[in-house]
């Protein structure tokens, strides 16, 4: 079964322009419908892929938050390309991270972080959530069980360094979130599953925005752009990004 692998995408609209940035071992169909209900609301919106996602899994093992960032920074520097000189970015997860990292490294317009961990997990959590999109991504090639399990095995052998760097990536920003003076709107989903929920409140509380609203959603977890909640969440976001101060307004 040949696979299609989800690509990054350029939706264009608007001058107004989004980063969207999807999570670790996710894709840019994270956050696709949220990028399509943008562009109908006249927002240009960008998703680019890490290095290492949205392909084998085996990919993934070869690259780091170095490799990601740079992606990050890809992105950004492409909808500039595309004449876009005020810029918001909003990140589930990971993206999230990466979306307070861009608050405090290049000028944004606004920052929406979905479920972003200020404190990483063990080694050991996150090495199971690695093993468990692996397995999923070698379903989804319609591979047979016994050669699924063959693999598997060849894939623990390999010493993930990615996941201590990762961690150190977390913690790092965390460092630096009082930097951060763009308008924010933080989204927790209620029933997180993946990170510590309290990695909200930190945000709030930290950041120095002086523009800042937190959201929880009471009936989301984790992925919650895919989520029961998703409609509530594009229009949340949508009404965040209206606020702003945009040049065109």
């Amino acid at each position: 079964m040949k696979i299609v692998p989800p690509k990054p995408f350029t939706f264009k609209a608007g001058e107004r322009a989004v980063l969207l940035l999807h999570g670790f071992t996710g894709n840019s169909s994270d956050v696709r419908m949220l990028g399509r209900y943008l562009q109908d609301k006249g927002y240009t919106c960008h998703a680019p892929h890490y290095k290492g996602h949205g392909v084998p899994p085996e990919e993934l093992l070869h690259t780091g938050p170095d490799d990601w960032w740079q992606d990050v920074k890809n992105g950004y520097e492409h909808l500039k390309s595309l004449g876009h000189k005020e810029i918001a970015v909003a990140g589930l997860s990971l993206g999230g991270v990466f979306s307070l990292k861009c608050g405090y490294t290049f000028p944004v317009k606004g920052i929406v972080t979905m479920c972003a961990p200020t404190n990483a997990k063990t080694e050991e959590k996150m090495y199971e959530g690695v093993l468990a999109y692996a397995e999923e991504y070698k379903k989804y090639e319609g591979k047979k069980a016994e050669q699924i399990k063959e693999e598997m095995n060849d894939f623990k052998k390999i010493y993930m360094t990615t996941l201590r760097n990762l961690q150190d990536l977390i913690k790092d920003v965390r460092r630096h979130i009082d930097m951060i003076y763009a308008p924010i709107f933080v989204v927790q989903a209620r029933h997180d599953e993946m990170i510590d929920t309290e990695s909200a409140n930190i945000i709030y509380n930290e950041v120095e925005s002086d523009d800042k609203d937190i959201k929880w959603y009471e009936h989301s977890t984790h992925v919650i752009t895919l989520g029961d909640e998703k409609e509530q969440l594009h229009k949340d976001i949508y009404s965040f990004l209206e606020e702003l101060d945009w040049s065109d307004s």
